[in-house]
């Protein structure tokens, strides 16, 4: 008997090029599928990524996500496997980790546990790394807890930076660090679960 492919939920509150990657990557899978875009920004370019692909989208605002269970019953009323939140900026709620324990995953532009928390996003992150005087940054792929990117890190990738890079030119090592390794991290994991 085969397996029904695992039902994938993407959160993403910008505009969505490792989404659309992940959406790419399993479009043809019999493995899993990105059934579901959710958003916290109307104006984010992952809902027209998501609509391209005809990958249904939900838009909502903080009250729905933190002060009530409509978030978790869209991800339980689709039969989510696996959630996935790829650049979105808020703190999931205990409802939604307790619902989906060790089933929520999560990629930051930087090797954890440094340059992580609050505030700790895109440009911000690299400008951080490089004002350190690092000699190396990277990505992490880790689960999520009630904490920002404190969860167990489920792998790291790294690259060299140079006296010259700036945070637009570390960012573009980031991205292809995170289109390379990402979506095959989030394979390996559905089919040999830590």
């Amino acid at each position: 008997m085969i397996n029904a492919p695992k039902k994938i939920a993407v959160f993403a509150s910008g505009t969505g090029t490792n989404a659309e990657n992940l959406i790419s990557h399993f479009s043809n899978s019999e493995l899993a599928k990105v059934e579901l875009v959710l958003s916290n920004n109307a104006a984010a370019g992952v809902l027209q990524r998501a609509a391209r692909w005809k990958i249904p989208a939900t838009i909502f605002n903080r009250k729905d996500f933190i002060e009530s269970e409509k978030i978790l019953q869209v991800l339980l009323d689709k039969k989510i496997d696996l959630v996935i939140l790829a650049g979105f900026l808020w703190l999931v709620p205990g409802n939604i980790i307790h619902a989906f324990e060790k089933k929520i995953i999560n990629i930051h532009p930087a090797l954890l546990p440094g340059f992580g928390g609050k505030g700790f996003y895109g440009k911000n992150v690299h400008q951080s790394v490089i004002d350190s005087g690092a000699g190396m940054s990277g990505i992490t792929i880790h689960y999520v807890n009630d904490q920002f990117d404190d969860g167990e890190i489920i792998f790291q990738a790294a690259c060299y930076i140079s006296r010259s890079d700036t945070a637009d030119s570390l960012a573009e090592k980031i991205h292809s660090l995170e289109y390379r390794y990402f979506p095959v991290v989030v394979e390996k994991l559905i089919q040999h679960p830590i």
